[in-house]
């Protein structure tokens, strides 16, 4: 029982103050029409307003990416979770068919007829989830097709590594002290987080490219070669996740150390702080969750008979999925 309920229910029996009613009953309140008109008007303006908001979603590669990796992993547990509704149904009606053989004679003939099958409710649920699940795989072959240009970005990401580690040289030779000392052993840590990032995206990008060019035709491996490939492509994604949350409990550790003049330097509010401090703080949550939900997904993709069901995968993708299309959704908005 929360808060809100133990104060409600200690105060019930309390006298409110207010004068003592009459025994004649209040008059009924009438109800008052549903505004059928006013919803139908103002339906058009809404539709449009919902449609812009989701071109503005898809206005950048980024938003593209993160609206397909919600739809495509979403659409992937519904399929599962409407398999698994009719499984009873299924499992119900099958054992129904094995009694009536069992109970026949051996020399009986059986004939199978549509009233012997599951519903035609049962049947149209699995040809939904099957047109989902075909639905989310066109999606992820979407998203591999976008990611072809990845090796693109990660040159650009090299390059500010290397200007960057350029930048701190020049300011190292200008600064000394301690509070420069741990500043610089921090930038190291986190510089070689960012290296080890860096190779393993390069990897998983360059397999995973070369595996789906081959599956296109484009390239010549074979489908072994696809298939090693494939998992050795998602290892070093996993080795990613794996550095990346190494990285984000770094940063909460060193986030954690700063002493007062740090949070509060140029002259910053006690307000101000404490809007910083909740927004850096939602932002490693979210961070820390859709790495903790990729973790296990890319050690079963990286084994050969995997660990996982297909529900599993359906939901734990889903939760990158929806905290970013949720964060997307919120930076469009008007």
């Amino acid at each position: 029982m929360s808060i809100t309920e133990v104060a409600a229910s200690s105060t019930a029996d309390l006298p409110s103050g207010e004068p003592i009613p009459s025994s004649a009953p209040a008059p009924a309140p009438v109800p008052k029409p549903l505004p059928i008109k006013e919803v139908i008007a103002a339906a058009p303006s809404n539709v449009d307003a919902f449609l812009a908001h989701v071109q503005r979603c898809l206005q950048t590669p980024s938003g593209i990416d993160t609206t397909l990796l919600f739809l495509c992993y979403t659409s992937r547990f519904a399929a599962s979770a409407l398999e698994a509704l009719t499984r009873p149904a299924i499992r119900r009606s099958a054992n129904q068919l094995l009694a009536l053989a069992a109970s026949l004679p051996p020399s009986a003939t059986l004939v199978f007829t549509a009233k012997a099958l599951p519903s035609h409710g049962v049947a149209r649920i699995l040809e939904l989830a099957r047109r989902l699940r075909a639905f989310s795989a066109m999606l992820t072959d979407a998203r591999t097709f976008l990611r072809l240009w990845g090796l693109l970005n990660m040159y650009f990401w090299a390059r500010r590594l290397i200007l960057a580690r350029r930048q701190r040289r020049a300011e190292d030779e200008k600064q000394e002290g301690v509070a420069n000392a741990r500043a610089k052993e921090g930038d190291r840590v986190e510089t070689a987080i960012s290296w080890l990032q860096l190779g393993t995206c390069v990897v998983f990008q360059a397999l995973e490219n070369g595996a789906y060019l081959s599956s296109k035709g484009v390239l010549g491996w074979g489908p072994a070669a696809q298939r090693r490939a494939s998992l050795w492509s998602a290892r070093f994604w996993a080795a990613f996740v794996g550095a990346e949350v190494g990285r984000l409990l770094y940063e909460g550790h060193r986030r954690g150390l700063r002493s007062r003049e740090d949070k509060f330097a140029g002259g910053k509010s006690a307000a101000q702080v404490q809007a910083e401090e909740a927004e850096w703080n939602d932002a490693w949550r979210k961070s820390v969750l859709r790495n903790l939900a990729w973790a296990p997904l890319t050690v079963h993709w990286s084994l050969e008979r995997g660990l996982l069901g297909e529900m599993a995968v359906g939901a734990l993708a889903s939760v990158p999925g929806v905290i970013q299309m949720r964060d997307l959704w919120r930076r469009t908005a008007e």
